[in-house]
């Protein structure tokens, strides 16, 4: 039996009301004062970020079944210590992947700052850069991530709790909006309607064409 993945993953589930917690600013500021209230929300918001962070890691890397696909199933690594092989398929099928959750990533942190990402504290409405495309690019970028490197590692469970992984991100992308529309109200609905929660808004158009 596969404990280890078993074990993070009820870890990562776990963080969940954690992470809901994090960030209802205004229940923690009623209840604790303004500032205690924000150190409280941002040490949770540090510790389910980052709790889920490397609980992904421990799922993608926990001892479980491999599986390879058909095409191009040329091994061409064995991973050190933790017996994890790379097949070339994998690989290819990976690598744009993962370059695609940086990049989300990256602009996502850069539109809105590191202490912001990491807390999940803001006093505005980012919709520049990114964010003009798509809510919530940090979340789709964990989940494609997660895609990538159970591809890359060739984990079947890692593989088939995908739509839990799914589920969690849109669980935390909706309530952190519904804690944004008690903040900002009427401003963080208009944006709402302008920009799509994890489609793309240029392809959410071509979507709705076809």
């Amino acid at each position: 039996m596969p404990i280890l993945f078993i074990i993070f993953l009820i870890c990562s589930l776990l963080l969940l009301p954690i992470h809901f917690l994090s960030v209802s600013h205004i229940n923690l500021e009623e209840r604790f004062g303004h500032k205690k209230g924000i150190r409280i929300g941002k040490f949770l918001g540090l510790f389910s970020g980052w709790g889920f962070f490397i609980s992904l890691f421990g799922i993608w890397l926990s001892p479980q079944p491999h599986f390879v696909l058909p095409l191009l199933n040329i091994k061409i690594l064995l991973v050190p210590l933790l017996n994890i092989p790379i097949y070339l398929i994998h690989t290819i099928i990976a690598i744009p992947m993962i370059i695609l959750s940086c990049y989300l990533g990256i602009m996502g942190v850069k539109e809105t700052t590191l202490e912001v990402s990491e807390t999940h504290i803001t006093t505005k409405v980012i919709s520049e850069g990114i964010y003009s495309q798509i809510r919530h690019p940090q979340y789709l970028g964990a989940i494609i991530a997660h895609l990538a490197f159970s591809f890359l590692f060739a984990g079947l469970l890692s593989i088939l709790v995908s739509p839990l992984i799914f589920i969690y991100n849109y669980l935390i992308s909706w309530k952190e909006e519904k804690e944004l529309i008690r903040e900002f109200g009427e401003e963080y609905l208009r944006y709402k309607r302008k920009v799509p929660m994890f489609i793309p808004k240029f392809l959410y158009r071509i979507i709705k064409k076809e």
